[in-house]
């Protein structure tokens, strides 16, 4: 059963972490993205929660991660979120692994995949991130206060690649329920597209690889692996239809939950990997303008009577410059 809304990409991938200070230097300074938002997770207050996109901290742009100090290692496998590709200008691949390299980062250049030059590299705990040269459309605001130049800087999400056990299953889902369509193949990977290419909602966020890989080990979320990846609604009013439509296809979906930024249901796709579907709106500057994103710790307001016990249990993380809190 399909909904009568198209899906409009990707809203934010969510990973999780082990050292807050570390995750901070590296998403901020190696790939010069914007912390969009300090805050807590919701359902654990007693750890971070860091959201890092362009200046406005635009759909499609956001990677999002729970750094625990404690997290122990997880394992990327099969029922997992395995990549997550940004898009950056064609002609920056070689400036960034320059970059990259006098940051102490490795990176390779794998072969060239479905017409794409690819970057790979991990970050500190081992997340896979790829930076693709994309000529496609990009509705988005590059961040120009950080430590790459805007002309070279990040467009937003290119892709998530899940990587499964049953292709098939999964892929009945995001043709069906999600209304993705089968864009190409190449070996085992397959591509989906929220648009067809040449549209302008085939740009950021639009894609999902699946790579079919009956030998791969099963994945353990932890750190250093994706939590979790969410979809885009445009509104409330979508979201609850295809909140009906993935129930009346026999799909276990929590309720509305509130994200603060964005409301939010969760689901799992066939081979495990957890979903969300998150509303556009009301977005990031809904607590503080956007000349001051990320710049204090923000607490929804049924967590603001414990903002003194939150603060004692958080780790310091020390920003830099006004992005500082000790």
């Amino acid at each position: 059963m399909t909904t009568n809304v198209r899906p409009t990409g990707i809203h934010h991938v969510t990973a999780i972490a082990s050292d807050p200070q570390a995750n901070a230097d590296f998403y901020r300074h190696a790939l010069g993205m914007r912390l969009v938002k300090q805050t807590v997770n919701f359902d654990a207050p007693d750890t971070y929660h860091f959201y890092y996109g362009d200046r406005a901290g635009t759909p499609g742009t956001i990677l999002t991660f729970f750094p625990w100090p404690d997290a122990p290692k997880g394992r990327i496998g099969a029922g997992q979120a395995t990549v997550t590709a940004f898009s950056v200008p064609e002609g920056s691949l070689g400036w960034w692994h320059r970059h990259l390299s006098a940051m102490g980062v490795e990176a390779t250049r794998p072969a060239e995949r479905l017409a794409e030059d690819v970057l790979s590299l991990r970050d500190p705990d081992g997340l896979i991130i790829e930076l693709v040269a994309s000529a496609d459309y990009h509705d988005t605001e590059p961040w120009d206060g950080g430590t790459v130049p805007v002309e070279h800087a990040i467009r937003g999400i290119r892709s998530v690649t899940l990587t499964e056990h049953d292709y098939e299953h999964t892929a009945r889902m995001l043709s069906g329920n999600l209304g993705f369509t089968l864009d190409a193949e190449d070996g085992g990977r397959y591509r989906f597209r929220t648009a067809t290419p040449g549209d302008s909602g085939a740009g950021v966020g639009s894609i999902v690889d699946v790579v079919a890989d009956r030998a791969a080990p099963r994945g353990l979320v932890a750190a250093g692996t994706v939590h979790h990846v969410a979809y885009r609604a445009p509104d409330a009013q979508a979201q609850v239809a295809w909140r009906g439509a993935l129930v009346d296809e026999g799909v276990s979906v929590t309720e509305v939950r509130d994200r603060s930024y964005f409301t939010s249901i969760y689901f799992r796709e066939p081979g495990g990997v957890l979903l969300e579907i998150a509303t556009d709106g009301p977005g990031f500057d809904y607590d503080e303008p956007l000349l001051q994103l990320g710049r204090s710790l923000k607490l929804p307001p049924w967590l603001e009577p414990s903002r003194d016990h939150i603060e004692r249990a958080l780790p310091a993380v020390r920003l830099g410059d006004e992005h500082e809190r000790t």
